[in-house]
Protein backbone atom coordinates (compact mmCIF):
# COMPACT_ATOMS: atom_id res chain seq x y z
CA UNK A 1 0.00 0.00 0.00
CA UNK A 2 2.01 3.42 -0.75
CA UNK A 3 1.88 5.66 1.95
CA UNK A 4 -0.06 9.26 2.26
CA UNK A 5 3.28 10.86 1.81
CA UNK A 6 3.70 9.85 -1.51
CA UNK A 7 7.44 9.56 -0.89
CA UNK A 8 10.05 6.39 -0.82
CA UNK A 9 13.15 5.63 -0.15
CA UNK A 10 16.31 3.76 -0.83
CA UNK A 11 18.43 0.81 0.88
CA UNK A 12 21.09 -0.24 -0.47
CA UNK A 13 23.37 -3.59 0.17
CA UNK A 14 26.06 -2.18 2.55
CA UNK A 15 28.71 -4.55 1.64
CA UNK A 16 28.21 -2.74 -1.59
CA UNK A 17 26.33 0.49 -1.94
CA UNK A 18 25.62 0.38 -5.40
CA UNK A 19 23.07 -2.37 -5.11
CA UNK A 20 19.81 -1.03 -4.41
CA UNK A 21 18.06 -3.40 -2.37
CA UNK A 22 14.50 -2.11 -2.65
CA UNK A 23 12.49 1.02 -2.42
CA UNK A 24 10.41 1.55 0.22
CA UNK A 25 7.39 3.58 1.34
CA UNK A 26 8.34 7.08 3.56
CA UNK A 27 5.06 6.64 5.93
CA UNK A 28 3.80 9.73 7.77
CA UNK A 29 1.78 10.39 10.79
CA UNK A 30 -0.94 9.90 8.60
CA UNK A 31 -0.06 6.21 7.83
CA UNK A 32 0.53 5.99 11.88
CA UNK A 33 -3.35 6.80 12.28
CA UNK A 34 -4.47 4.71 9.60
CA UNK A 35 -2.52 1.44 10.74
CA UNK A 36 -3.55 2.16 14.53
CA UNK A 37 -7.20 2.88 13.42
CA UNK A 38 -6.78 -1.01 11.92
CA UNK A 39 -5.45 -2.41 15.07
CA UNK A 40 -8.05 -0.90 17.61
CA UNK A 41 -11.02 -2.29 15.25
CA UNK A 42 -9.32 -5.91 15.07
CA UNK A 43 -8.51 -5.63 19.34
CA UNK A 44 -11.74 -7.20 20.76
CA UNK A 45 -12.34 -9.86 18.72
CA UNK A 46 -8.47 -11.17 18.73
CA UNK A 47 -8.52 -10.29 22.52
CA UNK A 48 -11.42 -12.52 22.98
CA UNK A 49 -9.99 -15.46 20.94
CA UNK A 50 -8.60 -17.78 23.38
CA UNK A 51 -5.03 -17.68 24.06
CA UNK A 52 -4.66 -20.96 23.00
CA UNK A 53 -5.77 -20.71 19.44
CA UNK A 54 -4.04 -17.05 18.80
CA UNK A 55 -1.21 -19.54 19.69
CA UNK A 56 -1.83 -22.05 17.21
CA UNK A 57 -1.42 -18.88 14.09
CA UNK A 58 2.15 -18.37 15.93
CA UNK A 59 2.78 -21.63 15.91
CA UNK A 60 1.78 -22.18 11.88
CA UNK A 61 4.28 -18.41 11.59
CA UNK A 62 7.23 -20.29 13.17
CA UNK A 63 7.15 -22.94 11.04
CA UNK A 64 6.67 -20.40 7.65
CA UNK A 65 10.00 -19.28 9.40
CA UNK A 66 11.90 -22.06 9.17
CA UNK A 67 10.61 -22.79 5.97
CA UNK A 68 11.70 -20.06 4.45
CA UNK A 69 14.99 -19.68 6.54
CA UNK A 70 17.38 -20.00 3.75
CA UNK A 71 15.64 -17.30 1.62
CA UNK A 72 14.97 -14.93 4.96
CA UNK A 73 19.07 -15.22 6.31
CA UNK A 74 20.09 -14.09 2.43
CA UNK A 75 17.81 -11.03 2.33
CA UNK A 76 19.03 -10.33 5.43
CA UNK A 77 22.54 -10.63 4.78
CA UNK A 78 22.31 -8.43 1.65
CA UNK A 79 19.81 -6.11 3.71
CA UNK A 80 21.98 -5.77 7.25
CA UNK A 81 25.30 -6.95 6.47
CA UNK A 82 25.87 -9.50 8.81
CA UNK A 83 27.41 -13.13 7.20
CA UNK A 84 25.33 -15.65 6.17
CA UNK A 85 25.83 -17.65 9.64
CA UNK A 86 25.30 -14.93 11.28
CA UNK A 87 21.75 -13.83 9.58
CA UNK A 88 21.17 -18.23 9.87
CA UNK A 89 21.17 -17.68 13.46
CA UNK A 90 19.09 -14.29 13.87
CA UNK A 91 16.37 -16.44 12.04
CA UNK A 92 16.54 -19.52 13.76
CA UNK A 93 15.93 -16.88 17.11
CA UNK A 94 12.76 -16.47 15.82
CA UNK A 95 11.70 -19.49 14.75
CA UNK A 96 12.94 -21.06 18.34
CA UNK A 97 10.88 -17.62 19.68
CA UNK A 98 7.86 -18.17 18.03
CA UNK A 99 7.48 -22.05 19.24
CA UNK A 100 8.55 -21.00 22.72
CA UNK A 101 5.27 -18.01 22.81
CA UNK A 102 3.52 -20.70 21.11
CA UNK A 103 3.74 -22.70 24.12
CA UNK A 104 3.30 -19.81 26.52
CA UNK A 105 -0.61 -19.74 24.82
CA UNK A 106 -1.14 -22.69 27.00
CA UNK A 107 -0.04 -20.98 30.24
CA UNK A 108 -0.26 -17.25 30.45
CA UNK A 109 0.12 -17.81 34.29
CA UNK A 110 -1.64 -16.07 37.11
CA UNK A 111 -1.67 -17.51 40.47
CA UNK A 112 -3.80 -17.73 43.68
CA UNK A 113 -3.14 -16.99 46.93
CA UNK A 114 -5.43 -17.68 50.56
CA UNK A 115 -7.80 -14.81 51.46
CA UNK A 116 -7.85 -13.32 54.60
CA UNK A 117 -10.93 -13.82 54.83
CA UNK A 118 -13.90 -17.13 54.86
CA UNK A 119 -14.96 -18.48 52.14
CA UNK A 120 -13.80 -16.10 50.03
CA UNK A 121 -11.19 -17.15 46.56
CA UNK A 122 -8.40 -14.97 45.52
CA UNK A 123 -6.55 -15.22 42.59
CA UNK A 124 -4.64 -13.28 39.39
CA UNK A 125 -5.41 -13.47 35.64
CA UNK A 126 -3.51 -11.86 32.64
CA UNK A 127 -5.15 -9.42 30.02
CA UNK A 128 -4.13 -8.05 27.20
CA UNK A 129 -3.32 -4.07 27.72
CA UNK A 130 -4.40 -3.33 24.04
CA UNK A 131 -2.85 -1.64 20.95
CA UNK A 132 0.92 -2.41 21.05
CA UNK A 133 3.30 -0.06 19.23
CA UNK A 134 6.54 -2.29 18.13
CA UNK A 135 10.02 -0.53 17.45
CA UNK A 136 12.64 -2.84 16.98
CA UNK A 137 16.12 -2.36 16.15
CA UNK A 138 17.82 -2.99 12.56
CA UNK A 139 20.98 -5.15 14.02
CA UNK A 140 18.85 -8.26 14.42
CA UNK A 141 16.16 -7.08 11.88
CA UNK A 142 13.95 -10.43 12.60
CA UNK A 143 14.84 -11.74 15.88
CA UNK A 144 13.52 -8.79 17.68
CA UNK A 145 10.98 -7.68 15.51
CA UNK A 146 9.81 -11.64 15.64
CA UNK A 147 9.93 -11.72 19.19
CA UNK A 148 7.53 -8.30 19.89
CA UNK A 149 5.45 -9.43 17.07
CA UNK A 150 5.22 -13.02 18.60
CA UNK A 151 4.84 -11.74 21.96
CA UNK A 152 2.15 -8.83 22.16
CA UNK A 153 0.09 -11.32 19.59
CA UNK A 154 -0.12 -13.73 21.91
CA UNK A 155 -1.21 -12.17 25.20
CA UNK A 156 -3.50 -10.64 22.68
CA UNK A 157 -2.89 -7.21 21.73
CA UNK A 158 -2.88 -5.97 18.23
CA UNK A 159 -0.01 -4.32 17.23
CA UNK A 160 1.51 -1.94 14.59
CA UNK A 161 5.03 -2.71 13.93
CA UNK A 162 7.26 0.24 12.77
CA UNK A 163 10.99 -1.12 11.80
CA UNK A 164 14.12 0.35 10.97
CA UNK A 165 14.95 2.12 8.44
CA UNK A 166 18.50 0.13 7.35
CA UNK A 167 16.14 -2.96 7.23
CA UNK A 168 12.84 -2.56 6.29
CA UNK A 169 12.61 -5.76 4.15
CA UNK A 170 13.22 -8.15 6.69
CA UNK A 171 10.56 -6.81 8.68
CA UNK A 172 7.79 -6.96 5.54
CA UNK A 173 9.03 -10.47 5.05
CA UNK A 174 8.81 -11.49 8.34
CA UNK A 175 4.68 -9.60 8.64
CA UNK A 176 4.08 -11.43 5.13
CA UNK A 177 4.68 -14.56 7.14
CA UNK A 178 2.36 -13.68 9.92
CA UNK A 179 -0.31 -13.03 7.68
CA UNK A 180 0.12 -16.42 5.84
CA UNK A 181 -0.20 -18.41 9.13
CA UNK A 182 -3.85 -16.91 9.17
CA UNK A 183 -3.65 -13.66 11.77
CA UNK A 184 -7.14 -12.29 11.22
CA UNK A 185 -6.41 -8.97 9.00
CA UNK A 186 -5.80 -5.51 11.31
CA UNK A 187 -4.13 -7.70 13.90
CA UNK A 188 -0.43 -7.29 12.77
CA UNK A 189 0.02 -3.65 10.86
CA UNK A 190 3.59 -2.34 9.49
CA UNK A 191 4.40 0.93 8.55
CA UNK A 192 8.04 1.99 7.37
CA UNK A 193 9.34 5.13 7.45
CA UNK A 194 11.40 7.56 9.53
CA UNK A 195 11.84 7.27 13.57
CA UNK A 196 11.28 11.04 13.86
CA UNK A 197 7.76 11.13 12.00
CA UNK A 198 6.56 7.58 12.14
CA UNK A 199 8.08 6.65 15.41
CA UNK A 200 6.90 9.12 17.27
CA UNK A 201 3.65 9.30 16.21
CA UNK A 202 3.25 6.07 17.20
CA UNK A 203 4.74 6.75 20.27
CA UNK A 204 2.27 9.81 20.86
CA UNK A 205 -1.02 8.13 20.19
CA UNK A 206 -3.16 7.35 22.82
CA UNK A 207 -4.77 4.86 21.72
CA UNK A 208 -1.29 2.76 21.65
CA UNK A 209 -1.56 1.42 25.03
CA UNK A 210 2.27 0.18 24.83
CA UNK A 211 5.22 0.49 23.96
CA UNK A 212 8.33 -1.95 22.99
CA UNK A 213 11.84 -0.34 21.73
CA UNK A 214 14.71 -2.07 21.64
CA UNK A 215 17.69 1.10 20.34
CA UNK A 216 20.05 3.71 21.76
CA UNK A 217 19.48 5.15 25.20
CA UNK A 218 18.71 8.78 24.02
CA UNK A 219 15.87 7.68 21.98
CA UNK A 220 14.27 5.53 25.45
CA UNK A 221 14.47 8.52 27.09
CA UNK A 222 13.01 10.74 24.51
CA UNK A 223 10.14 7.89 24.50
CA UNK A 224 9.94 8.54 28.14
CA UNK A 225 9.43 12.19 28.14
CA UNK A 226 6.92 11.72 25.28
CA UNK A 227 5.12 8.46 25.57
CA UNK A 228 2.72 9.60 28.45
CA UNK A 229 0.95 7.16 30.78
CA UNK A 230 1.18 3.54 28.92
CA UNK A 231 3.51 0.86 29.43
CA UNK A 232 6.78 0.91 27.75
CA UNK A 233 9.28 -1.50 27.82
CA UNK A 234 12.48 -0.53 27.06
CA UNK A 235 15.86 -2.33 25.94
CA UNK A 236 18.99 0.36 25.28
CA UNK A 237 22.19 -1.17 24.80
CA UNK A 238 25.44 -2.29 26.72
CA UNK A 239 29.06 -1.59 27.31
CA UNK A 240 29.63 -5.05 28.04
CA UNK A 241 32.83 -6.61 29.77
CA UNK A 242 34.41 -9.32 29.79
CA UNK A 243 36.82 -10.56 32.64
CA UNK A 244 39.87 -12.98 32.05
CA UNK A 245 41.13 -13.93 35.29
CA UNK A 246 45.01 -15.28 35.72
CA UNK A 247 43.52 -19.19 36.34
CA UNK A 248 41.52 -19.06 33.09
CA UNK A 249 41.80 -21.09 30.20
CA UNK A 250 43.42 -18.19 27.81
CA UNK A 251 42.73 -20.23 24.35
CA UNK A 252 38.99 -20.18 25.40
CA UNK A 253 39.03 -16.67 26.72
CA UNK A 254 40.80 -15.34 23.50
CA UNK A 255 38.06 -17.09 21.36
CA UNK A 256 35.54 -15.56 23.56
CA UNK A 257 36.31 -12.25 23.04
CA UNK A 258 36.81 -13.08 19.26
CA UNK A 259 33.34 -14.22 18.81
CA UNK A 260 32.15 -11.15 21.89
CA UNK A 261 33.59 -8.61 20.06
CA UNK A 262 33.67 -9.09 16.30
CA UNK A 263 30.51 -11.52 15.52
CA UNK A 264 28.31 -8.86 13.61
CA UNK A 265 30.79 -6.39 13.29
CA UNK A 266 30.32 -5.75 16.89
CA UNK A 267 27.09 -4.53 16.39
CA UNK A 268 25.49 -5.71 19.10
CA UNK A 269 24.20 -4.49 22.25
CA UNK A 270 25.55 -7.48 23.85
CA UNK A 271 28.78 -6.81 22.25
CA UNK A 272 31.97 -7.44 24.52
CA UNK A 273 33.51 -3.96 23.57
CA UNK A 274 35.70 -4.12 27.15
CA UNK A 275 38.15 -6.99 28.29
CA UNK A 276 39.68 -6.80 31.60
CA UNK A 277 42.26 -9.13 32.10
CA UNK A 278 44.68 -10.06 35.29
CA UNK A 279 47.35 -8.13 35.04
CA UNK A 280 49.85 -10.91 35.51
CA UNK A 281 48.86 -12.27 31.97
CA UNK A 282 48.11 -9.45 29.97
CA UNK A 283 50.62 -9.61 28.03
CA UNK A 284 50.28 -13.51 27.08
CA UNK A 285 46.57 -12.82 26.49
CA UNK A 286 46.93 -9.86 23.87
CA UNK A 287 49.53 -11.60 22.03
CA UNK A 288 47.12 -14.72 21.53
CA UNK A 289 43.94 -12.53 20.64
CA UNK A 290 46.33 -10.38 17.93
CA UNK A 291 47.68 -13.42 16.51
CA UNK A 292 43.41 -13.95 15.95
CA UNK A 293 42.20 -10.67 15.04
CA UNK A 294 44.83 -10.53 12.40
CA UNK A 295 43.60 -13.59 10.75
CA UNK A 296 40.28 -12.31 10.30
CA UNK A 297 38.77 -11.99 6.79
CA UNK A 298 36.62 -9.05 6.12
CA UNK A 299 34.11 -9.23 3.07
CA UNK A 300 30.87 -9.60 1.59
CA UNK A 301 28.66 -11.55 4.23
CA UNK A 302 27.14 -14.32 1.47
CA UNK A 303 31.16 -15.31 1.19
CA UNK A 304 31.38 -18.41 3.12
CA UNK A 305 35.06 -17.24 3.77
CA UNK A 306 34.26 -14.27 5.33
CA UNK A 307 34.32 -13.90 9.14
CA UNK A 308 33.66 -9.85 9.27
CA UNK A 309 31.00 -7.88 6.99
CA UNK A 310 30.49 -4.24 6.60
CA UNK A 311 28.73 -2.24 9.17
CA UNK A 312 25.48 -1.42 8.24
CA UNK A 313 25.82 2.11 6.43
CA UNK A 314 27.81 5.32 6.24
CA UNK A 315 27.30 7.38 9.35
CA UNK A 316 28.05 3.69 11.28
CA UNK A 317 31.32 3.15 9.69
CA UNK A 318 32.42 7.41 10.11
CA UNK A 319 30.62 7.48 13.96
CA UNK A 320 33.69 4.13 14.58
CA UNK A 321 36.32 6.15 13.14
CA UNK A 322 35.59 9.19 15.05
CA UNK A 323 35.87 6.67 18.02
CA UNK A 324 39.20 5.73 16.81
CA UNK A 325 40.59 9.04 16.73
CA UNK A 326 38.91 9.71 20.21
CA UNK A 327 41.07 6.66 21.72
CA UNK A 328 43.90 7.80 19.97
CA UNK A 329 43.70 11.02 21.68
CA UNK A 330 42.45 9.85 24.91
CA UNK A 331 45.81 7.87 25.02
CA UNK A 332 44.69 4.86 24.37
CA UNK A 333 47.58 2.01 22.78
CA UNK A 334 46.30 1.47 19.27
CA UNK A 335 47.40 -2.99 18.64
CA UNK A 336 45.71 -3.30 15.35
CA UNK A 337 43.25 -2.00 13.28
CA UNK A 338 41.47 1.30 13.32
CA UNK A 339 41.29 2.04 9.70
CA UNK A 340 38.92 1.86 6.93
CA UNK A 341 40.17 -0.73 4.56
CA UNK A 342 40.91 0.15 0.76
CA UNK A 343 40.44 -2.51 -1.04
CA UNK A 344 36.65 -3.05 -0.12
CA UNK A 345 34.09 -0.58 -1.25
CA UNK A 346 31.09 -1.18 0.74
CA UNK A 347 31.03 0.45 4.93
CA UNK A 348 33.89 -1.86 6.33
CA UNK A 349 36.32 -1.19 9.01
CA UNK A 350 39.62 -3.00 10.13
CA UNK A 351 38.73 -5.08 13.35
CA UNK A 352 40.22 -2.76 16.23
CA UNK A 353 42.10 -3.57 19.42
CA UNK A 354 43.47 -1.08 21.98
CA UNK A 355 44.94 -1.70 25.13
CA UNK A 356 45.98 0.59 28.44
CA UNK A 357 42.83 1.45 28.74
CA UNK A 358 41.43 3.56 31.46
CA UNK A 359 38.02 3.30 32.75
CA UNK A 360 37.49 7.02 32.59
CA UNK A 361 38.32 7.54 29.15
CA UNK A 362 34.81 7.88 26.48
CA UNK A 363 35.75 4.79 24.48
CA UNK A 364 35.35 3.10 28.07
CA UNK A 365 32.29 4.65 28.72
CA UNK A 366 30.16 4.89 25.07
CA UNK A 367 28.52 2.47 23.16
CA UNK A 368 31.17 2.30 19.63
CA UNK A 369 28.85 -0.50 18.09
CA UNK A 370 31.17 -1.22 15.93
CA UNK A 371 34.52 -4.03 15.61
CA UNK A 372 36.79 -2.19 18.33
CA UNK A 373 37.66 -3.88 21.83
CA UNK A 374 39.53 -1.95 24.44
CA UNK A 375 41.60 -3.81 26.80
CA UNK A 376 42.15 -2.98 30.70
CA UNK A 377 44.62 -4.47 33.14
CA UNK A 378 43.47 -5.20 36.95
CA UNK A 379 45.23 -6.51 39.63
CA UNK A 380 42.72 -8.74 41.14
CA UNK A 381 38.66 -9.49 41.10
CA UNK A 382 37.80 -6.96 43.17
CA UNK A 383 39.37 -3.99 40.45
CA UNK A 384 38.31 -6.01 37.52
CA UNK A 385 34.55 -6.01 38.97
CA UNK A 386 35.28 -2.50 39.82
CA UNK A 387 36.10 -1.37 35.95
CA UNK A 388 33.44 -3.64 34.38
CA UNK A 389 30.43 -1.45 37.13
CA UNK A 390 32.05 1.72 36.31
CA UNK A 391 29.53 2.61 33.15
CA UNK A 392 26.49 3.71 33.34
CA UNK A 393 24.95 0.63 31.64
CA UNK A 394 24.12 -3.38 32.30
CA UNK A 395 23.08 -5.32 30.25
CA UNK A 396 25.81 -7.96 29.87
CA UNK A 397 28.99 -9.84 30.85
CA UNK A 398 31.24 -12.13 31.06
CA UNK A 399 33.93 -13.96 33.43
CA UNK A 400 36.50 -16.35 32.02
CA UNK A 401 37.57 -18.34 34.87
CA UNK A 402 38.38 -22.15 36.38
CA UNK A 403 37.89 -20.71 40.55
CA UNK A 404 34.19 -21.33 41.48
CA UNK A 405 34.63 -18.72 43.55
CA UNK A 406 35.64 -16.42 41.09
CA UNK A 407 32.68 -17.19 39.33
CA UNK A 408 30.03 -16.79 42.12
CA UNK A 409 31.82 -13.41 43.37
CA UNK A 410 31.37 -12.08 39.39
CA UNK A 411 27.53 -13.56 39.46
CA UNK A 412 27.02 -11.77 42.40
CA UNK A 413 28.80 -8.29 42.23
CA UNK A 414 28.60 -7.24 38.42
CA UNK A 415 25.98 -5.50 37.76
CA UNK A 416 23.80 -7.06 34.33
CA UNK A 417 21.37 -8.11 33.68
CA UNK A 418 23.18 -11.30 32.09
CA UNK A 419 26.26 -12.88 33.24
CA UNK A 420 27.83 -15.80 31.43
CA UNK A 421 30.53 -17.87 32.74
CA UNK A 422 33.49 -19.02 30.35
CA UNK A 423 31.34 -17.93 27.55
CA UNK A 424 31.19 -14.80 25.87
CA UNK A 425 28.55 -11.84 26.42
CA UNK A 426 26.52 -12.71 23.55
CA UNK A 427 24.41 -15.84 22.88
CA UNK A 428 20.87 -15.38 25.06
CA UNK A 429 18.89 -17.71 24.43
CA UNK A 430 15.00 -17.34 23.97
CA UNK A 431 13.70 -19.46 26.34
CA UNK A 432 15.28 -17.34 28.96
CA UNK A 433 14.74 -13.69 30.15
CA UNK A 434 16.88 -10.60 28.46
CA UNK A 435 17.12 -7.40 29.75
CA UNK A 436 19.56 -4.96 31.46
CA UNK A 437 20.09 -2.72 34.20
CA UNK A 438 20.53 0.75 34.91
CA UNK A 439 20.38 2.71 31.43
CA UNK A 440 20.42 -0.72 29.88
CA UNK A 441 16.72 -0.52 30.44
CA UNK A 442 14.18 -1.54 31.96
CA UNK A 443 12.63 -4.67 31.13
CA UNK A 444 13.18 -8.32 30.31
CA UNK A 445 12.48 -10.10 26.83
CA UNK A 446 12.12 -13.77 26.12
CA UNK A 447 11.32 -16.36 27.79
CA UNK A 448 8.36 -16.59 31.10
CA UNK A 449 9.11 -13.19 31.16
CA UNK A 450 8.31 -12.43 27.57
CA UNK A 451 4.22 -12.48 28.57
CA UNK A 452 4.50 -9.71 31.39
CA UNK A 453 5.88 -7.46 28.60
CA UNK A 454 2.35 -7.58 26.93
CA UNK A 455 -0.12 -8.23 29.84
CA UNK A 456 -1.79 -6.71 32.45
CA UNK A 457 -1.91 -8.90 35.84
CA UNK A 458 -5.33 -8.29 37.47
CA UNK A 459 -6.36 -9.32 40.96
CA UNK A 460 -9.37 -11.05 41.16
CA UNK A 461 -11.45 -11.35 44.85
CA UNK A 462 -14.70 -13.77 45.16
CA UNK A 463 -16.44 -13.72 47.87
CA UNK A 464 -19.20 -16.20 47.97
CA UNK A 465 -19.67 -16.01 52.15
CA UNK A 466 -22.71 -14.96 51.28
CA UNK A 467 -22.51 -11.56 53.47
CA UNK A 468 -20.12 -8.40 53.53
CA UNK A 469 -16.55 -8.78 54.80
CA UNK A 470 -14.58 -5.74 55.45
CA UNK A 471 -11.00 -6.34 54.64
CA UNK A 472 -8.60 -5.29 57.61
CA UNK A 473 -11.80 -4.98 60.00
CA UNK A 474 -12.54 -7.87 62.66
Amino acid sequence: MNSESGETFQRVNPADPDEVIGEFQKGNVLDVQKAVDAAEKAFEAWSDTPAPKRAEYLFKAAQLLNENKVELSRIMTREMGKTLSDAGADVQEAIDVGFYAAGEGKRLFGYTAPSEKPNKFAMTIRLPIGVAGLIPPWNFPIAIPAKKVFYSLLCGNTAVLKPASDTPLCAIKLVELVEKAGVPKGVINLVTGPGETVGMALIRDKRVRVISFTGHKDTGATILREAGLKRLNLEMGGKNPIIVMDDADLKLAVNGVLWGGFETTGQRCTAASRVIVHQKIKETFEAMLLDQVRRLKLGNGLDPKTDIGPLVNKAAQDKVSRYVEIGKNEGAKLLVGGNVPKDLKGYFFDPTVFTDCTANMRIAQEEIFGPVISIFSAQNLSEAIEIANSVEYGLSSSIYTNSINNAFVAINKLQAGLTYVNSPTIGAESHLPFGGMKHSGNTREDGPEGVKEFTELKTVYVDFSGKLQKAYID
